[in-house]
């Protein structure tokens, strides 16, 4: 009976110390300040170590992803252009993330791709208003919904080409108010703060001319339809953004659209308009669709961007919008199902179908064309893309892709359009002229020239795991 009592005592003690290392105290910290100290617990949630105190509504947790890429590059004219097949890390990020309490989050991410760090987000977020999100710093504008979606989700390795169109990352503050039927988003930001580049552009048009950095007005309205239902959706929306000239642009008061296709490890940027000089301002505008039922998941998107000149020093008198759009579609298997994020009015996370994992076949059509002037010929091209996912686990990713691109003559890099101006900055071949000879200048490309345009088939892979 005494040993009983002995371990009763014994039990009794340890819970109570158990209790106490789990209750408020007051602290003295090291800059002795007294303070309020709660405990943290660690857990597991899906591969992601957490820190959280569940009745403080503290959480804290990183959040790292790697990418590591491949693709060989097929079936096009060698005699215009030669593609290096290769190998890279597409990316390597780092992030923290907390939600303070109730009402505050905050989030730092950097990418270590080029061996110093870059900023993709540095956030501040609100939400003690129900259904009201007011977020500051540097972060995604809520424009367009591939865009928008984190790349570990994407269904294909690089999003659609015309989605270069649409605004990134900027300085900023954004308000966002949802709805289960409504999701309305408006903000106004600055520059671009991606790396050390950026930074010093940044910096020396304000200190050596004392410029402004120029603002941006983005609002996004999204219509679900079917918010009821628990196994689908249907995503609606429509997107309009003014942008004054940024500091971070190719040059003050220019802007230059381009983008490269398929993968980054082919680094040539066939569509490229160059600088645009003498910008007043632009006015860019999308609209989009998507939804999902159970394992299946569509989406498709018309993206704009229109640049305004200032007509008392540009030389250009008629300008076309740059556009294009996408259409693209999976399926998952074996069973899994897809998920919308409602907050964040765009998709998620697949939920696999099988204890093994689950397979999602991808495919899609994209056009872009950045033909907008007889002066800014930047080419057009469509890609034509297949791609199979493969989930082994909540944070294992593989993904083949294969994508046939087909560009016009125009599609060579930064080359003049006419051949009128021989000091071109290193156009990429496009075709043949009528003598049959291999020229740079798409405005010599023979009607029965052979090429037509840099064509090409790719196949690619990547490996991805997040932690």
């Amino acid at each position: 009976m005494k040993k009983v009592l002995i371990s009763l005592l014994a039990l009794t003690a340890s819970m109570a110390a158990f209790a106490q290392t789990n209750a408020t105290q007051t602290e003295v910290n090291q800059y002795g300040q007294k303070v309020v100290s709660v405990p943290v617990h660690p857990t597991l949630q899906d591969g992601i170590l957490v820190f959280q105190n569940k009745d403080a509504n503290y959480k804290m947790w990183f959040d790292v992803r790697i990418q590591g890429d491949a693709a060989a590059f097929f079936g096009y004219d060698k005699n215009l252009t030669q593609i290096g097949n290769g190998m890279n890390l597409r990316r390597t990020r780092f992030a923290v993330k907390a939600q303070i309490d109730e009402n505050w989050y905050g989030e730092f991410d950097t990418d270590w791709t080029s061996g110093t760090p870059e900023i993709k987000d540095a956030i501040l977020e609100y939400t003690g208003i129900e259904n009201l999100s007011i977020k500051m710093g540097n972060f995604k504008e809520n424009f367009s919904i591939q865009r928008n979606t984190t790349s570990r989700y994407l269904m294909f390795m690089e999003r659609a080409m015309v989605t270069y169109l649409a605004p990134s990352r900027h300085l900023g503050v954004n308000l966002k108010y949802s709805l289960p039927a409504w999701w309305i988003s408006a903000g106004v930001f600055g520059p671009e703060l991606e790396g050390s580049e950026m930074q010093t552009l940044f910096e020396d048009g304000n200190k050596d001319y004392g410029l402004n950095e120029g603002l941006s007005y983005t609002g996004k309205v999204v219509w679900r339809p079917l918010h009821d239902m628990s196994n689908g959706s249907l995503h609606i929306g429509a997107a309009v953004s003014y942008r004054e000239p940024k500091l971070t642009n190719e040059a003050y008061n220019a802007v230059r659209y381009s983008t490269r296709n398929s993968t980054g490890v082919n680094r040539k940027k066939y569509l490229d308009t160059d600088a645009i000089k003498y910008l007043d301002h632009e006015l860019a505008y999308t609209a989009e669709i998507a939804g999902h039922y159970e394992g299946l998941r569509y989406e498709a998107a018309y993206i704009a961007r229109n640049p305004y000149l200032d007509a008392s020093k540009s030389s250009v008198k008629i300008l076309h919008p740059a556009y294009g759009w996408y259409a693209q579609a999976s399926y998952m298997l074996f069973g899994g199902k897809q998920n919308y994020d409602a907050g964040g009015a765009k998709y998620t996370r697949v939920r696999r179908g099988q204890d093994w994992g689950d397979v999602e076949l991808c495919a899609r059509v994209d056009y872009l064309n950045l033909n907008i002037a007889q002066e800014y010929m930047g080419g057009s091209a469509y890609g034509y893309a297949l791609g199979l996912n493969f989930y082994p686990s909540e944070n294992v990713k593989f993904v083949i892709n294969y994508q046939f691109n087909d560009q016009d003559v125009f599609a060579n890099g930064k080359g003049e359009q006419d051949g009128t101006d021989k000091t071109a900055k290193n156009p990429y071949c496009t075709g043949y002229d009528e003598a049959g000879n291999v020229t740079k200048f798409p405005g010599l490309v023979a009607k029965n020239s052979k090429s037509k345009g840099v064509d090409y088939h790719m196949i690619a892979c990547r490996f991805q795991v997040a932690f």
